[in-house]
């Protein structure tokens, strides 16, 4: 299964696509998206769009994993996140390439075992994990990865319930 990962931002999206064979995971691609800040926030918005489009078609990902909103004390900020997340869901609806959405302390259980985690140490296990360059490796990145081996660790155990009924 491939997975494309979504940290989603209106200054960075960061993005890892995970192949998932069995208990194996790999990494075929990551990186972020810079938005440029002098840009309208319409045409943000547009480019989200466009570069997750890309994304879909470049990776041909089975499915696509976002990370949820993270409400902060700045009302303003959480709901240009939400539009931001809204382009990434409307591209994968476009693409008919089905989604799940994980809460950022879900994200952080899966991958280190504890939920409030720090991007440094989501940055240090991605790479340990996915036999990554920890020293070139951005943390938009690396959100990105954790998101999309998130949904494969969930999808697994699911199927290994499963197989268990």
């Amino acid at each position: 299964m491939i997975v494309l990962g979504i940290d989603p931002g209106t200054v960075y999206l960061g993005y890892g696509v995970i192949e998932t064979r069995g208990n194996q995971a790999a990494a075929i691609d990551y990186g972020r998206v810079k938005i440029k800040s002098n840009l309208p926030f319409a045409e943000k918005l547009k480019l989200i769009y466009d570069s997750v489009c890309e994304l879909i078609e470049k990776t041909a990902s089975d499915v696509m994993a976002v990370e949820d909103v993270f409400v902060s004390c700045n009302a303003k900020t959480s709901l240009k996140l939400g539009h931001a997340r809204g382009v990434v869901l409307l591209a994968a609806a476009h693409h008919h390439v089905p989604v799940s959405e994980y809460a950022p302390r879900e994200i952080k259980q899966a991958v280190i075992g504890r939920g409030n985690a720090s991007k440094s140490q989501i940055q240090w296990i991605m790479a340990q994990m996915l036999n990554l360059n920890g020293q070139t490796l951005e943390e938009d990145a690396a959100d990105g990865l954790a998101v999309a081996l998130c949904h494969g660790l969930r999808a697994r155990s699911s199927a290994l319930i499963k197989g268990l009924k």
